[in-house]
Formats: structure tokens, C-alpha cells, sequence
């Protein structure tokens, strides 16, 4: 059991949960994951993150074995699944999801609280919370997908494919199991290149209401307007070279 870290290229990180045969995210899979996006997240030369599974599922999501063996009133191992959902989807860069397999119920949402999903095209991604007397993902997933099609997942629990994905807007693209990974570098690359501090800004505003946006943008512009990555940028296109940013 472990949670494998590494730095395919510069500027990029890539977790891969390595729990077979599910890649549950228990208790001791989820304090390895924070441990690992602590560092991550202290190294302000990662730009992007790639998350991904080994094996043949993407995620199952919780571990089911302690959710039964808990006590009727432990809500922990529910709340503590959820809060790293959450910092997931609030981590300064982006986050890529490479869906290799069946992205089940909680494995579900760890997708969801992604910024961007690829998929392999044998992956799966089901909303089983109703399967085990649960709910998840009814906030990201028909925030994503539309009321609608998100209730066609919730309200049954059945899986829908990569191509259905794919369709609704679940993921972005599909493409070949031995292609995936590849892929997801060379989108989290493209990122990795644009100024930083415009990249984590455009995360963090992306999806605002028109309120908040109009109250948090003017301060947010000055920053980036006033910027040494801005000025690099600009000179870079206009000279056709590579940018070299500072974070300043």
C-alpha cells in the first residue's frame, strides 16, 4: 500500500495511488496523501499537478471495511474523506485527474474535486453513494454536468462510460489506456508554461458568481497587471522566446 510521488518533468508532480486492487483512499491512504501534498504544496516549483491510479481502478473512493466497522456515531472516516476532497479542489495549481479505470462513488468526487479530467477509454464513473446507503458528489457533479444528467448518475448508481463522460462534459478528452498519462503531461506541460501566478489566480476565479467575481477581480488584476511574470510574458511573445517566471 502506498501513494507513489514523483516529478515526470519540470514544474509538474504526479501522484498515483497504488492500493490494489481499488485504491481506496482509507485512513492510512489519506494521511500518506496529505503528507505528499504538504511537500507539494511548500514547493513553489510545481505548477501542476497529475493524479492518477495503478492498476485497474482510478479510485473506489472510501474504504467501505471501516466504514463498517466504525461506530454508528464515528463520522470521521466520512468527514476526514471529504475534507481532503476539498483541499484537492482548493490546492493553489491545478489538478489534472488521468481516470485510468472505474472511478467509483468517493473516487468519483476525488475526480470531481480535480480541475481537469482525462480519461482512458475503458474507464467508468459511477455515482454509487445510493449503492451502500450514501450519497456523494451532489454538489460538484451537477455543478459540472447539469442537474439532469447528474441526477441520471445519483439517483441510480449505475456507471456511465468514458464516452458518455466525455459527451456530458464529465471529462475533456479519451483516449488510449497506453496514451493517457502522456496526454495528461502534455496538458499539465501547457499549463506548467503559462505565468504562475495568472494560472493559480484564474483556478481560484474560475466558476465565481458575477458578485464575487466583480468584488475580488479589480484587486486580483492589479496584482497580476503590476507584476514581474506579466511583464515577462508579454516580452517573451513579442521577442518569440521561452518565458522564464519568478513568481513576482
Amino acid at each position: 500500500m502506498t501513494i507513489h510521488f514523483s516529478r515526470p518533468a519540470p514544474h509538474i508532480a504526479l501522484v498515483e495511488l497504488d492500493l490494489p486492487p481499488t485504491n481506496a483512499l482509507g485512513n492510512a491512504m489519506r494521511l500518506l496523501m496529505n503528507a505528499g501534498l504538504d511537500a507539494i504544496d511548500a514547493d513553489l516549483d510545481v505548477r501542476c499537478i497529475m493524479l492518477t491510479g495503478r492498476g485497474r481502478l482510478f479510485c473506489a473512493g472510501n474504504d467501505l471495511r471501516e466504514l463498517a466497522d466504525r461506530a454508528p456515531d464515528d463520522l470521521s472516516p466520512i468527514s476526514d474523506f471529504n475534507a481532503l476532497m476539498g483541499r484537492i479542489e482548493t490546492l493553489r495549481m491545478p489538478v489534472i485527474a488521468a481516470v485510468n479505470g472505474g472511478a467509483l462513488g468517493g473516487g468519483l468526487d476525488l475526480a470531481l474535486a480535480c480541475d481537469i479530467r482525462l480519461a482512458a477509454e475503458g474507464a467508468s464513473f459511477t455515482a454509487s453513494g445510493v449503492n451502500v446507503g450514501l450519497m456523494a458528489s451532489t454538489g460538484r457533479l451537477p455543478r459540472l454536468i447539469g442537474v439532469g444528467p447528474a441526477k441520471a448518475m445519483l439517483l441510480t448508481g449505475l456507471p456511465i462510460d468514458a464516452a458518455t463522460a466525455l459527451r456530458t462534459g464529465l471529462v475533456t478528452g479519451v483516449y488510449a489506456a497506453e496514451r493517457l498519462l502522456d496526454e495528461a503531461l502534455t496538458l499539465a506541460g501547457q499549463i506548467a508554461s503559462r505565468a504562475p501566478l495568472a494560472v493559480e489566480a484564474a483556478k481560484r476565479f474560475a466558476g465565481l458568481d458575477a458578485a464575487e467575481s466583480a468584488a475580488r477581480m479589480p484587486g486580483a488584476l492589479d496584482v497580476l497587471a503590476g507584476s514581474a511574470d506579466h511583464r515577462e510574458a508579454v516580452a517573451s511573445f513579442l521577442e518569440k522566446r521561452p518565458a522564464v517566471f519568478t513568481r513576482s
